[in-house]
């Protein structure tokens, strides 16, 4: 096995780091300084490229029962890079949009006002009411069987959402909520309070402006 101090002077990551800066060093490279052993059979460089390769394939999957497929790394290794990964996009991740009002809803969803199909979105906010997500429930003409609670509040569990808001859009251009909106939106909000979840406001969007349920006092 070889450590990082075992590598030739021109193999050594962690001495360019420390001489150059991190942004002088590929990839694989940091990932050599995080892991800074190998094993018997595959050095450093060897490993770290592997997993390189693993994370530019599929950085959404990036996971222990993935990363445990790769030969060499181990259960110490993985949690160092996970916990890693998990710290600087915390801090590093830009803040979010704040949600003050339903104008600033109407904002974030722009690109839904011209769709011909109606898009049903939800938007899961922390406790400070900065999004946390967007996610496009359901497509298609709104009834109670595309949205159902499960589909909107799971997601929103696993945000740990403080808050969510729900919206869709109106191809047709007419500001109004149906019927059938204002009982998704009542049944939505009954599921909220049981889960502890608050729905703070549907908003219904189109090409020429928004209609805020709460702002309508529909919610």
């Amino acid at each position: 096995m070889k450590k990082i101090i075992e590598l030739e002077n021109i193999d050594k990551p962690r001495e360019r780091l420390l001489k150059k800066g991190a942004k002088a060093l590929k990839e694989y490279e940091l990932f050599a300084v995080i892991f800074a052993s190998g094993t018997k059979n595959k050095d450093v460089l060897v490993l770290s490229k592997e997993v390189t390769k693993l994370i530019n394939n599929d950085i959404k999957n990036l996971n222990y029962e993935n990363l445990i497929k790769i030969k060499g790394l181990g259960k110490a290794k993985i949690a160092t890079l996970l916990s890693s990964y998990e710290l600087f996009s915390r801090y590093l991740s830009p803040h979010e949009a704040k949600i003050t009002k339903a104008s600033d809803v109407y904002i974030e969803l722009q690109e839904y006002k011209n769709k011909q199909q109606e898009y049903f979105i939800l938007i899961t906010l922390n406790g400070a009411n900065e999004i946390i997500k967007k996610r496009v429930i359901s497509i298609g003409l709104l009834n109670q069987a595309l949205v159902h609670p499960r589909e909107v509040f799971s997601p929103a569990l696993e945000d740990r959402a403080n808050s969510i808001i729900i919206a869709h859009n109106h191809p047709s251009g007419v500001l109004k909520a149906s019927r059938e909106d204002i009982n998704i939106t009542s049944r939505l909000k009954e599921c909220g309070v049981l889960l502890g979840i608050e729905l703070l406001d549907h908003i219904i969007i189109t090409k020429n402006g928004f209609l805020s349920f709460k702002d309508e006092e529909l919610l």
